[in-house]
């Protein structure tokens, strides 16, 4: 292998009038890890896209393992010698995970025409347990599977190649706090047998820790390389956004502070094999957060909150009307939002426009008379959000599928922001965006506490609910296990201790 296992050499690549990349070059060298850094938008899953195949490029050269390289698809790449996760899910969701785990490779399971589907079963679970992921059902479709199951899945099927490069695009914030450390350990056991690896993430402190150099991208373009001894949080948020930005995310106090009003309680609640019997009371102007392991239960906390999945067991009550939530819609009639961790399949409709994903959760306030909804009136929700998140994007007419991951989770959102509320449940809300939105929607906490809005926030960073959260309740193989109450001392060892 030569000094370079990839080199990009001013790759540029339009969408319309939008350059996404414009002369982009960097380097990949054998056992170092590269990281992509940038803001929502910036060009960087445009270049992966072409390195593995998706895209062509309008111009510029690619060259792996020291010859031109000219991938006319995914397979192409793979073949290659490059394993690769993208950004956006990378499954067929009617094909089971040992079909999607081998898909573009069926023919070793292939007997006459026929897939032999209980040898694709097995070998689909010997891989996994190669790389000791917990354990997957195998023969269960894609769709039904959690985010993080199926992130596994892409995970595992990228190191089924013995790849020369392995490429990560935002995959660990889509991983559990146990899950994301093992895929760290893999990263460096590739990295000593020689294996390249070009990663996109937007955790800072995780771009420092395991980067070797970053590159990073600003309005298409490669403003700067730095090596490791160059790798500064505020060097780089400043190459990212072109100024200088401001360090502080999180809260500053270290008090537990919110008022006595019980707004939302939960008693009891229970659903088979997921969490059992689970009760905790939210107060007016808290911030809760709830943490764990994998399959801890913590999102299925969220969708009972909301009903999107009630519990089987036990109740969830809006305090200030007495009410039962037993549907989405007693949530919604209660002033209560939620914005899923999976929100291409769970909150957005990906073919309509960014307009009509606004304006759907507000359709029962925005109603005049018996039935007419004005149409300026969608626009007009619309824009209002598009400004306030500063959704990049050619209109509120453009296609919420054609925006890149960062801007999707901005109008997920945007189309409850919108609206009065009392109480708003954020499942990792964070994932797939850039420092910049990170501090927005911290800062919007900040302000919805201060206005005694109160949040569910559940994440699978711990720096994330220790930094914005009154209370912590930690969760373990589905029982809450202790609220930890904010404080100077609490630290992320103390949580974790209680996690695992």
């Amino acid at each position: 292998m030569g000094e370079y296992v990839l080199e990009v050499k001013n790759l540029s690549k339009s969408f319309g009038v939008t350059k996404a990349n414009d002369h982009v070059s960097f380097e990949v060298r054998p056992g170092e890890l590269h990281t992509l850094a940038g803001e929502n938008g910036s060009g960087k899953s445009t270049v992966i896209s072409q390195i593995v195949g998706i895209q062509k490029p309008d111009s510029g050269e690619l060259v792996f393992d020291g010859k031109p390289y000219t991938p006319k698809s995914p397979i192409d790449a793979r073949n290659a010698g490059i394993g690769f996760v993208v950004q956006e899910l990378g499954l067929v969701d009617d094909f089971d995970a040992a079909m999607n785990m081998f898909l573009g490779n069926f023919e070793q399971f292939t007997q006459g025409g026929v897939i032999q589907l209980g040898a694709m079963t097995a070998a689909a679970k010997k891989e996994l347990n190669r790389w000791h992921f917990a354990e997957i059902p195998m023969r269960t479709k894609a769709i039904n599977l959690s985010i993080e199951k199926r992130k596994i899945i892409e995970i595992t099927k990228a190191l089924s190649v013995n790849p020369k490069l392995l490429i990560l695009d935002e995959t660990t914030q889509s991983l559990s706090h146990d899950t994301k450390h093992r895929l760290y350990e893999i990263i460096e056991e590739k990295k000593k047998e020689g294996v390249a690896i070009l990663m996109i993430t937007h955790d800072l402190d995780e771009m420092c820790a395991l980067s070797d150099r970053v590159t990073v991208l600003r309005d298409g373009k490669a403003v700067a390389t730095l090596d490791k001894d160059e790798i500064d949080l505020d060097r780089v948020r400043s190459l990212m956004v072109g100024r200088q930005v401001n360090a502080e995310y999180y809260r500053t106090d270290h008090e537990c502070m919110f008022e006595d009003e019980v707004v939302l309680k939960a008693e009891h609640i229970s659903d088979h094999g997921l969490y059992q019997d689970v009760s905790f009371d939210l107060h007016k102007g808290e911030i809760l957060g709830f943490c764990g392991l994998s399959d801890a239960g913590i999102h299925e906390i969220g969708k009972a909150l909301f009903a999107l999945k009630p519990p089987s067991s036990g109740t969830v009550t809006a305090m200030r009307s007495g009410k039962k939530i037993r549907k989405p819609l007693d949530a919604t009639k209660n002033k209560i939002a939620y914005v899923p961790k999976d929100r291409d399949t769970e909150a957005l409709l990906m073919d309509a426009p960014i307009r009509d994903n606004i304006y759907m959760p507000s359709l029962r306030e925005m109603q005049k008379g018996a039935w007419f909804i004005s149409p300026s009136d969608c626009s007009s929700i619309a824009e209002k959000a598009k400004q306030q998140l500063n959704i990049k994007c050619t209109g509120i007419r453009q296609i919420v599928s054609s925006l890149s991951g960062g801007n999707k989770q901005k109008v997920n959102l945007g189309r409850w922001l919108v609206k009065d509320l009392d109480i708003l449940i954020l499942d990792c809300p964070t994932r797939g965006v850039d420092v910049g939105v990170k501090a927005y929607i911290y800062d919007l906490m900040k302000k919805m506490k201060a206005q005694g809005v109160s949040v569910i926030l559940i994440s699978d960073e711990l720096t994330e609910v220790l930094g914005m959260s009154d209370r912590i309740a930690v969760m373990k193989d589905g029982h809450l296990k202790t609220i930890l109450t904010r404080s100077e001392s609490l630290s992320e060892s103390a949580v974790v201790e209680v996690m695992i």
